[in-house]
Formats: structure tokens, C-alpha cells, sequence
């Protein structure tokens, strides 16, 4: 490659279908670049995150990898787990262990696998274990205010809204149907208050289908702020692995396995697949991922 340029890849995910799932951008060969270019980098290619490989320096991990949003750096996130995963095997790599990854980043070794046992178009996709997580239930004197913030009477109040922290922290919020979930047109100013009281950077609010329908669940995720920045975030791996630790915490979890769709609010159609494995104590996140760019990234 020409001096001053790095591999590059531009990937989409949670989707099959090019443009339908959670853009990602990952950085190869990232050694040399200090925070500060990382930071200019994600700023520049203005997705809700961009990812830069280099050498793990834990000897049991495949590969190190920095998350960066616009705004800042994360411990940890679920699309680009899953995205930096793609983007690696694609261009070659070998794991260390067949059908397996182990990824270094801020909040330690994440393993991955190629998820053998999923449905349709999960199976062979790749998977994360979810991050330990911690949870804090809202208040109860917070509940009028959220559904003012909310602007929604809906909520299902009997699943407390609680903060979920795996890294990214979410205020996770349950609504009677997925039908209550896609009408929400919250108050931002007054869901931020309350999203930023309990530490979290956004509300990622859910809501079962029928039976029958396209997925278990439909989640939005609704960023206010912090290192999230502001809006709606098409598809998101480390909410969904906060609900699926949540669902397991409150005693809702629909069956050993299940599915949510997000994105549609977008105009996207994200497919989530989350698998509960208590045998060996994990929980399963997982999607596909498929390449749209794919070149060299020029340094300044």
C-alpha cells in the first residue's frame, strides 16, 4: 500500500441486505495512531461508531480493538464487536481457536463465535458473550416523569425501568406492545434529565409482538447525549445484551432463545438473535454483518 494509508472497511450491521442494518467503519492496522487521531478519524467519518484494530496486548486475545464514537471512546459496544469481528475474518484472518474470537477492548476480553445453532439467516453468523452488566432500577418517584418524558402512558411499569451498564449504559425501558414501542416521539430535553440522573446515555425501550409476528420484541434505542451524541440509533448490540440480561434478572425471558428487530422507525430492518446459554453461563448476541466499502484509508 501507498505510504500514509491503512486498510479500511466500511461495514453494515445486524442485516444481510447492504444499507437495511448498523453502518460501521474499522481501521486496520491501528498501532501507530494515538487517541487523539482515532478521535479525528470517527469524527470524520461521522457514523455512531468507527473501529480501529492493532495487536492484542493480552496474550489470550486475537486482536485489541478502540471504539470511538463522534464524541468519545467507549468501553465497549455490540455492532462493532460484531462488525470489527467481520471485517477481520474477511480479510484474512485465522483465529487462534477454530470458530472462535476473543477481542480486546476496554472492558476486557469479549469472546465471539460462529453461531452454528441459530435460525435461519443467524445461523453461521458470528455471536458475542454479553459483558458482565450492572443494574440499577429507576426510582419509583421517577415513573410520572418518564412517562411525561416518554410522552406515553404505555409503559409497562410491572418490569421496572432500570439502568443497565455493560459498558455502554442504557436505561432500559419496557412499553405494553411493539406497536406502543414504534409511536414513541419522546420529549428529549426531559428524557435527558432523567436518562443522565442514573448515569445512563440514552433509553433503549422495547415491546413484545404477537404471536407470529416479525420478531419476540421491537427495540428502539433513543440517544441523549454523552458519548452516545443525540438521536436514534439504528441497531444496537450492547442495548440488546442489556435487555437480554435484564429479561433474565426480572424473570421475563421469552424462552431459551428469541429475536428483536430494530431500525424500522429508520427505515431500517436489523435482526438481532439472542441465545441463552446456562450450561455455560453466557448469553449470546448475535447478527450478520456484510462489507459495503472496502479500500484504504489515507492519513493525514
Amino acid at each position: 500500500m501507498p505510504a500514509n494509508t491503512v486498510r479500511f472497511k466500511q461495514v453494515d450491521v445486524f442485516t444481510s441486505v447492504p444499507f437495511k442494518g448498523n453502518p460501521l467503519a474499522v481501521v486496520f492496522d491501528a498501532d501507530a495512531l494515538s487517541a487523539a487521531q482515532m478521535q479525528a478519524i470517527a469524527h470524520w467519518t461521522n457514523l455512531s461508531e468507527t473501529t480501529f484494530l492493532s495487536k492484542p496486548t493480552d496474550p489470550a486475545a486475537d486482536y485489541r480493538v478502540r471504539i470511538f464514537t463522534t464524541h468519545g471512546e467507549l468501553p465497549f459496544a455490540g455492532h462493532p464487536t460484531l462488525g470489527t469481528a467481520h471485517a477481520l475474518l474477511e480479510s484474512g484472518y485465522q483465529p487462534k481457536q477454530p470458530g472462535k474470537l476473543i477481542q480486546q477492548c476496554g472492558v476486557g476480553l469479549v469472546e465471539l463465535q460462529s453461531d452454528s445453532e441459530g435460525p435461519g439467516e443467524a445461523h453461521g453468523a458470528w455471536a458475542f458473550a454479553a459483558p458482565p452488566a450492572r443494574v440499577v432500577p429507576l426510582p419509583e418517584q421517577q415513573y410520572a416523569a418518564l412517562s411525561a418524558a416518554m410522552r406515553s402512558n404505555a409503559i409497562d411499569f410491572s418490569a421496572a425501568p432500570s439502568a443497565v451498564d455493560n459498558g455502554a449504559p442504557w436505561l432500559i425501558v419496557r412499553m405494553n406492545s411493539a406497536r406502543d414501542c414504534l409511536a414513541l416521539e419522546p420529549d428529549a430535553a426531559a428524557l435527558a434529565h432523567i436518562v443522565r440522573a442514573v448515569g445512563a446515555h440514552g433509553v433503549a425501550a422495547y415491546g413484545p409482538h404477537d404471536a407470529g409476528g416479525p420478531a419476540t420484541f421491537e427495540v428502539r434505542c433513543l440517544m441523549v447525549g454523552g458519548a452516545f451524541g443525540v438521536g436514534e440509533d439504528p441497531v444496537t448490540g450492547s442495548a440488546n445484551a442489556a435487555l437480554a440480561g435484564l429479561l433474565s434478572a426480572q424473570n421475563l425471558r421469552p424462552g431459551v432463545s428469541y429475536t428483536a428487530r430494530q431500525g424500522t422507525a429508520l427505515g431500517r430492518a436489523g435482526q438481532v438473535f439472542v441465545r441463552y446459554d446456562d450450561a455455560n453461563g453466557k448469553t449470546w448476541i448475535g447478527g450478520s454483518s456484510v462489507t459495503v466499502v472496502d479500500g484504504t484509508f489515507r492519513m493525514p
